[in-house]
């Protein structure tokens, strides 16, 4: 299939034409998300398995899972670690429906950032047809340990239904950071950073241009 390919430091990051290709959302969110040596990752909506390579570019020793609903991807994602000679796994299914693992340090995602019928760019992987913003913060509060960390890129036009959705599923947040494509424009993007049972505390970090 059609698609393309990145270098990533050491790695090799490879896509077909159903999957997102490497963007600056996904890119600020591996290198934003809170992420210590040998740490439990879990993407939720994994695509190709960028962010767990951008993930393992930062830090060795992580164990690493992904969850992709659509097979032709999830397989690609397979094949993206066992290229780079890492280990992981890669469920394919609905994150809502799939055995996820329990106790996880870190959850992270790039969602669909359009709510389902909205009209919003990108085609159908970028819409919330199968899953909706409270759902996914639900599923990685399910997934995390005590004090463990949920690490997400939104439009930003959505922060207050992303800190809503982060507390009501019992993540405080703890960081945040908007993304803008130059000093004089809007935030297009914000990345957020939710701590299972935190206390309240909310750092503002300088945007990212």
């Amino acid at each position: 299939m059609r698609g393309g390919e990145e270098r990533l430091g050491r790695f090799r990051y490879r896509w077909t034409e159903t999957c997102f290709p490497l963007g600056r959302d996904s890119l600020a969110l591996g290198e934003f998300c809170t992420l210590r040596r040998g740490d439990s990752v879990l993407d939720l909506g994994c695509g190709a398995g960028l962010l767990l390579l951008l993930c393992a570019r930062r830090e060795e020793g992580l164990t690493l899972t992904g969850v992709e609903l659509d097979p032709e991807a999830g397989e690609t994602a397979r094949g993206n670690l066992a290229e780079n000679a890492l280990e992981g796994r890669i469920l394919t299914g609905d994150l809502r429906e799939v055995p996820l693992p329990r106790g996880v340090d870190l959850v992270i995602s790039n969602p669909p950032w359009y709510p389902a019928g909205s009209g919003g760019l990108g085609g159908p992987g970028r819409m919330e047809e199968g899953c909706t913003l409270p759902q996914l913060c639900r599923t990685a509060a399910g997934a995390l340990r005590g004090k463990g960390r949920f690490a997400l890129v939104h439009r930003a036009e959505r922060l207050a239904g992303v800190l809503a959705a982060l507390q009501d599923a019992g993540l405080e947040p703890k960081r945040l950071q908007f993304c803008r494509h130059a000093p004089d424009k809007l935030p297009y993007a914000v990345l957020a950073e939710g701590v299972k049972g935190g206390r309240p505390g909310l750092t503002v970090l300088p945007d990212l241009i």
